[in-house]
């Protein structure tokens, strides 16, 4: 039999999760108002009670300068992979070459995976199309591919994302295996 303490300290960790169920609630409806917020609660307890899924272990670290860092970057990559696919669209000339090109990741870790695969997709110009969870592989669509230069600078900003990624919001075991020691990414 759990103890109360545990179950507080259970529901306390996937209080981020239920929030952001409500948060894509008010999001879909597009209105942030009273009404869309209840709706939102009762919506997030039902998928939360009715959808059993294991829990996700966050590492109980959140270092906001590298949240904010991991924004900024993602932006400015926005705006650049858009400019860059849209000058490739616009030349006439030639075409902008394409790859699929595989990404093995440094974690071992579902949930900054999916972060590194949503926020590859998101940026213009590369799609993921697989996630090989037991192998820890990303494979990703690109456009703008010349070169074994360009694959690797594909797979090194991946790999860049993952490790902003993790530099926000991984735990100290996990900035190691993304090249940074824990004292200079493991501040909360």
């Amino acid at each position: 039999m759990r103890s109360r303490r545990d179950v507080l300290r259970a529901l306390w960790r996937q209080l981020p999760f239920f929030v952001w169920l409500v948060a894509l609630w008010m999001l879909l409806w597009q209105q942030l108002t009273v009404l869309s917020l209840l709706t939102g609660i009762v919506a997030a307890v039902f998928v939360t009670r009715v959808f059993r899924l294991p829990p996700v272990q966050l590492s109980g670290r959140l270092n906001l300068l590298y949240g904010v860092v991991f924004v900024v970057a993602f932006l400015a990559d926005v705006v650049r992979g858009s400019l860059i696919v849209a000058a490739q669209v616009l030349d006439l000339r030639r075409q902008p070459g394409a790859a699929i090109i595989a990404v093995p990741l440094r974690t071992d870790d579902d949930l900054i995976m999916s972060h590194t695969a949503v926020t590859a997709s998101l940026i213009p110009g590369s799609l993921i199309l697989e996630a090989d969870r037991d192998r820890r592989i990303l494979y990703l669509h690109v456009i703008g591919v010349r070169s074994n230069t360009d694959l690797e600078r594909q797979r090194r900003s991946v790999l860049a994302w993952e490790r902003r990624i993790v530099q926000a919001v991984g735990s100290p075991a996990q900035l190691v295996q993304v090249g940074v020691r824990p004292a200079e990414g493991a501040s909360r």
